[in-house]
C-alpha cells in the first residue's frame, strides 16, 4: 500500500491516468500473491456441506450392511491394538545389560527372552495395518461409487460407512501419536534383528525366527522406520486405490476426502451441531478425523490441500483447531505442519 501511495504521489503521470495505472499495477500484484494469500483470504470456495454426520450413533442401512460388517470385523480389534501399544514398555533394561555384558550368556538369554514376545506384538500391529488398508479400500469403493451423484449425498445417506471411515482415521492418528512417543519400539526391533543375524552366523537355533522371518522383518522394519507408519499405510493405500481404479475419476476420491473435512469443520464451528455431541470425546474425535482427511487429501490430490484449487477451507480448518485448548490440538497442528 505504501509503495502504491508513493507511485500515485510522485506524479509521473497526470491525475487520473496515474491513478488508473496504479490500480492496474495493484490488481496484477494481488493476482500474483500465490497460494498463501489464497488460503488466508479465500472466499470463493464452493458452498460447504451443511448436515450433521452422526459419529456417535449412525447405524447401517440394508444397502450399507455388507461393507459395514466386513469393516466392523477389523475395527473391533482396533481398541485392543491401541491398548496394547499404550501398555508397550519395551525391553530397554534387559537390552542394555546384555550389550554392556556381551560375554554373560545368562544376560543374553534374558534379553532375548524379553524381546521375542514384544516382536510378536510388533508383528501383530504391522499385520493389523494391512487389514486396515483393506478395510479402507472397501469403504472408499462404497463412498466413491456412482450410487449417488456427489460425495455429500454419499456421506449424508451412508452415515454408518462414513462413521467407520472416520473411526479408521481416528485410530490411525492415535496409533501414530503413541508410536512417536515410544522409542522402545524401534530399539527392540533393531536389537531383535541384530541378535537374529548373529545367531545365524554362529548357527545357533532360535525359536524367535519362527516369529518373524527375514523377508517379513524387512517389511516391518520399514513400517516402523516411518514417523507416522499407520498414516503412511493409509496414504499409500488411498493412492493405490486411485491407481487400481482407473475407470473412477480421481475427483471421486479427493472430493470424498474434502467433503469429509468440510463436514467435520462445519459441525465443530456450528453451535447447533456441536451441542448434539453427547461427549467431549466426540469433539476430539471430530478434530482428529478432520486432520486425517486433510493429510490424505494432500497426499492424494495432484496439487495438495494448500493449493488455490483445493476444495478444503484450510484457513477455516486451522482456525477451528486453534480455537481449541492448545494442549489438546498441538499434535494435530504439528501433523498438518
Amino acid at each position: 500500500a505504501d509503495l502504491c501511495w508513493r507511485t500515485v504521489t510522485r506524479g509521473h503521470l497526470p491525475g487520473r491516468a496515474s491513478l488508473l495505472l496504479t490500480v492496474r499495477q495493484l490488481h496484477c500484484w494481488y493476482r500474483n500473491m500465490g497460494n498463501l494469500l489464497k488460503v488466508l483470504t479465500c472466499t470463493d470456495l464452493e458452498q460447504e456441506p451443511n448436515f450433521f454426520l452422526d459419529f456417535e450413533n449412525a447405524q447401517p442401512t440394508d444397502a450399507e450392511r455388507e461393507v459395514w460388517e466386513q469393516v466392523d470385523v477389523v475395527l473391533k480389534d482396533a481398541k485392543g491394538i491401541l491398548d496394547e501399544l499404550q501398555a508397550y514398555k519395551g525391553a530397554g533394561q534387559q537390552i542394555r545389560e546384555a550389550i554392556q555384558n556381551p560375554n554373560d550368556e545368562a544376560l543374553q538369554e534374558q534379553a532375548w527372552a524379553a524381546v521375542v514376545p514384544l516382536v510378536g506384538k510388533l508383528k501383530k500391529f504391522y499385520q493389523f495395518s494391512q487389514r486396515l488398508e483393506a478395510a479402507l479400500h472397501s469403504l472408499l469403493r462404497a463412498l466413491t461409487s456412482e450410487t449417488y451423484n456427489d460425495p455429500t449425498q454419499h456421506l449424508e445417506r451412508e452415515q454408518a460407512l462414513a462413521r467407520q471411515f472416520a473411526e479408521i482415521l481416528h485410530f490411525t492418528l492415535r496409533f501414530d501419536e503413541l508410536k512417536m512417543t515410544n522409542p522402545a519400539i524401534q530399539n527392540d526391533f533393531s536389537y531383535y534383528r541384530r541378535t537374529l543375524s548373529r545367531m545365524r552366523i554362529n548357527n545357533v537355533p532360535s525359536e524367535g525366527e519362527n516369529e518373524v522371518n527375514n523377508e517379513l522383518a524387512n517389511r516391518i522394519s520399514l513400517f516402523y522406520a516411518d514417523a507416522t507408519p499407520m498414516l503412511k499405510t493409509l496414504s499409500d493405500g488411498t493412492t493405490k486405490f486411485v491407481s487400481e481404479n482407473k475407470n473412477l475419476p480421481i475427483e471421486n476420491t479427493t472430493d470424498c476426502l474434502s467433503t469429509m473435512a468440510s463436514v467435520c469443520k462445519v459441525m465443530l464451528e456450528t453451535p447447533e451441531y456441536r451441542s448434539r455431541f453427547t461427549s467431549e470425546e466426540t469433539v476430539s474425535f471430530c478434530l482428529r478425523v478432520m486432520v486425517g482427511v486433510i493429510i490424505l487429501y494432500d497426499y492424494v490430490h495432484p496439487v495438495g490441500a494448500f493449493a488455490k484449487s483445493s476444495k478444503i477451507d484450510m484457513k477455516g480448518c486451522i482456525k477451528v483447531l486453534k480455537d481449541q485448548p492448545p494442549n489438546s490440538v498441538e499434535g494435530l497442528l504439528n501433523a498438518l505442519r
